[in-house]
């Protein structure tokens, strides 16, 4: 007999030495956001409770005097059944793990920060040819609040995650995002807008959204521009820099606006409220990458025309193809020079720098 306890504690050991390892990551505001993600989750919290900053600051003191204590420590293997498995092995482990309900999860997050968690399963389906595993509780989590993500060709949706993920985004949301998400609320028939309302209605928020993270990864798995054995080297060559935020937020948008991912769906289906809520959190790289989508939006917004949505994603895909085409090229030229950092420089030079001379023309017209 398999004992989900026992499961629970060595994938939970193994996210506090990957927090403990890799919290130097992140800023103070954003290790800040990640840590108020853990203690309410630890503390089985809804998303909207905030509790006592004493409580909260006492809590953190503790989990950094832990993590002081288990930094040097290595990963352990999960044993099950009197077995252990490597803790990357996710296809065996979930072969043993599935007809006991449970899901196990494992890999590199963003700056190749190993990540790791432990869900009940609580629905299974299939969306656009693709298994869909619905995570419901989750007995085991590292500090990353991860939506949704695809693994060994399964997608799996990390029910409490994402709502976790989509309260963030309604609660900091920023002053130009605005009027697309009172417009996406309408749209999904709440017209009270208040944070009492939107509490009551987060589940009604979260199934618009579903489908945004599905497709998302869809959109992932059937993109064909960025090469995939190239795309693991690059990450891996350049963890926790500015180009490796580059890479992924082209890799992103590919999946986004191909004809297999997110908005290539709205249109398909005509999801208005879907495509508002997307609009409405649009930001960082992505939206200096593709701002005719918010400029398209405020068109659609006046005409409901969703040709005009259709050409901005179009434009849109065209750009990230090219911004990944330029990725590989360079990439495969400081190869073949047997030089790292000139791959580094000449993406920051010809790349980002283009990023940020568009993101500051589109934000002063």
């Amino acid at each position: 007999m398999i004992k989900s306890d026992t499961i629970t504690q060595q994938v939970l050991q193994n996210c506090e030495i990957s927090d403990s390892r890799h919290a130097g990551l992140y800023s103070v505001c954003g290790l800040a956001l990640r840590l108020r993600d853990l203690y309410k989750w630890e503390q089985d919290l809804d998303p909207w409770v905030e509790r006592e900053s004493s409580e909260v600051l006492e809590w953190i003191g503790t989990k950094e005097q832990k993590w002081d204590e288990i930094a040097e420590k290595d990963y352990t293997d999960i044993s099950i059944l009197g077995r252990n498995y490597d803790p990357f092995d996710t296809k065996t482990i979930n072969t043993l793990l599935e007809p006991h309900g449970l899901f196990y999860g494992a890999g590199y997050a963003h700056s190749l920060k190993p990540t790791f968690f432990l869900a009940t399963i609580e629905d299974k389906s299939k969306v656009g040819g693709y298994p869909v595993y619905t995570l419901g509780r989750e007995l085991a989590r590292d500090l990353l609040t991860i939506p949704a993500l695809s693994q060994d060709s399964f997608i799996l949706l990390r029910k409490e995650s994402a709502k976790l993920f989509l309260w963030d985004q309604l609660l900091y949301i920023k002053k130009s995002g605005r009027q697309a998400l009172s417009f996406a609320l309408e749209n999904s028939g709440l017209k009270e807008q208040h944070p009492k309302a939107l509490q009551r209605n987060l589940a009604t928020i979260f199934a618009a959204q579903r489908e945004t993270y599905i497709y998302h990864e869809i959109g992932e798995i059937k993109d064909e521009v960025f090469d995939r054995n190239i795309w693991r080297e690059f990450i891996a060559a350049y963890p926790h820099t500015a180009v490796e935020l580059l890479a992924r937020a082209v890799k992103d948008l590919l999946a986004d606006t191909n004809e297999y991912g997110t908005l290539r769906y709205f249109i398909k289906k005509r999801k208005t409220a879907s495509l508002a809520f997307y609009v409405a959190f649009f930001d960082g790289l992505a939206k200096a990458l593709f701002p005719e989508l918010t400029a398209s939006f405020r068109e659609f917004y006046h005409a409901r025309n969703w040709r005009i949505i259709e050409n901005a994603v179009s434009f849109g895909y065209n750009t990230a193809r090219h911004y990944a085409e330029e990725i590989i090229t360079i990439y495969k030229a400081g190869k073949q020079k047997k030089n790292k950092n000139w791959v580094k420089t000449e993406i920051e030079k010809r790349l980002l720098d283009r990023v940020s001379s568009s993101s500051n023309m589109s934000s002063t017209n």
